[in-house]
């Protein structure tokens, strides 16, 4: 994709809202991302520190995460090995692509991340809705990352009190509402409220770690299977032509790390489109494998019956996959504060753009502002968690707007920014990049409405 030679969205500078607020709220910046402050000389000059090994890694580990163990029941849905496999080599066609338009955005836009570059390219309109999507999804992320708690400790007290687990929990302190608010409070809560979490950034190569280790006991728990686990039934075909379209949330889910990857793009030494192609192809084809290698194995070891959270079909007293219980609930206490940082700063920013105020003028009211918003935050997902113990259903309904991300923002990111291009006559090329957006775009649509409503009406109506 050729950089055009018109400016993208010129009247940007002329919004109502405050420019310099949500420059410098800088929303949405990577933790693990280390990137030069941005202007028009820097850009492109080479002078971020990531190598593109590096970025392939970044990249790598914000697409994998807890939304693994939703895989096996993904590939129920869909009907079996086979469809599971197409869907997601379908799908990730253009799930790269979207990551590479992302990327040629920035470089166009002269933006850091990924609101930013909506903002300037599409609209005020579009980036207030895509502002207001993320803050949606970080929110339902959060209630997710709390059911899985809820459901490994559920399991792991089973094992510890040596009682079936319908006797366990009939005590108040392995009850799981008790033992999710405990949880919580004590450790999720603190590590919520500060104003940065820079100090959370080496966290992340322990979710990677994490991630492989309940990959590979899956695996060999299939290989070399309990005699107790025995597959209730193996379909080989979807029941319905529209239940595949159920495991596409899942999907979505799972390789969502659009969010994250212009500040990605931006902090790499060399920040090329073509050499990020390559990296972005590299990380996905990882995460193909480890998320496939899941879902396979899962779905081949329990069939139909396989939980939601795959790691429920076990027994409580296997150690290994107790130990996996133990990685997994340790990434998500260290995920969920990630994920609540970036949706109070996209809310922060939206704030500042309304009010016109700078950051510098709001210093009081901020860290006020910050506790409410991060103790409301905090109780509305808890409340929300113990009241929703399948992370299925809350899995339906963000995959439909991670689709959003995915394939709606990125499309009509293409789409504006070559109709902004000034050109006598429109070559071949510019046509089939119209065209690709604009699939793009219906698809993400068709997505997002098949998936949200069948959440409302299947699945949160059940």
């Amino acid at each position: 994709m050729a950089q055009g030679t018109g400016s993208i969205n010129s009247d940007y500078k002329d919004w109502e809202w405050s420019d310099d607020a949500g420059e410098r709220a800088r929303l949405l910046q990577s933790p693990s991302v280390e990137t030069v402050p941005k202007n028009s000389e820097s850009q492109g000059n080479g002078l971020g520190a990531t190598s593109a090994l590096g970025a392939v890694f970044i990249v790598v580990n914000a697409a994998l995460g807890a939304g693994l163990l939703n895989f096996p029941a993904a590939f129920s849905m869909a009907g079996g090995v086979a469809a599971g496999i197409t869907l997601q080599m379908c799908m990730l066609v253009f799930i790269i692509g979207g990551l590479v338009i992302l990327a040629y955005c920035s470089q166009a836009s002269n933006e850091r991340t990924y609101q930013e570059v909506v903002w300037a390219v599409c609209g005020k309109v579009p980036g207030v809705l895509c502002e207001v999507a993320i803050a949606v999804y970080t929110f339902g992320t959060c209630i997710a990352f709390l059911i899985i708690i809820g459901d490994q400790e559920d399991k792991i007290i089973a094992a510890l009190v040596k009682e079936p687990e319908e006797v366990g929990s009939s005590r108040w302190y392995t009850d799981r509402k008790f033992t999710i608010s405990i949880t919580a409070f004590l450790l999720i809560l603190p590590l919520s409220i500060p104003k940065e979490i820079g100090f959370q950034k080496y966290a992340s190569s322990l979710s990677v770690i994490g991630t492989w280790y309940v990959t590979a006991v899956i695996i060999i728990k299939y290989i070399w299977p309990d005699k107790e686990l025995v597959p209730v039934e193996i379909p080989t075909s979807p029941s319905t032509w529209t239940a595949v379209f159920n495991a596409m949330p899942t999907i979505c889910f799972g390789f969502q790390c659009h969010v994250s990857s212009v500040p990605v793009f931006n902090s790499m030494k060399q920040p090329e489109v073509k050499t990020w192609g390559a990296v972005v192809t590299a990380a996905m084809v990882i995460a193909l494998f480890v998320y496939t290698g899941t879902g396979i194995c899962g779905f081949l070891t329990f069939g139909a019956g396989v939980e939601q959270d795959v790691l429920m079909s076990y027994p409580s007293n296997d150690i290994p996959v107790a130990l996996a219980r133990a990685f997994i609930i340790l990434c998500v206490l260290t995920s969920y504060p990630i994920l609540h940082f970036c949706g109070r700063a996209v809310l922060e920013g939206l704030w500042l753009r309304y009010t016109g105020v700078t950051v510098e003028e709001d210093v009081v009211r901020e860290r006020r502002r910050r506790l409410l918003q991060t103790i409301s935050w905090f109780l509305l997902t808890l409340l929300l968690a113990l009241f929703i113990p399948d992370i299925g259903k809350v899995i339906s309904v963000i995959g439909g707007l991670a689709a959003c991300f995915i394939f709606v923002f990125p499309g009509l990111c293409l789409i504006q920014a070559k109709l902004s291009e000034i050109q006598e006559t429109r070559a071949i090329s510019w046509w089939a990049q119209v065209s690709y957006g604009v699939f793009m775009v219906t698809l993400g649509a068709f997505i997002f409405g098949q998936t949200t409503a069948n959440a409302i009406f299947v699945d949160l109506t059940a």
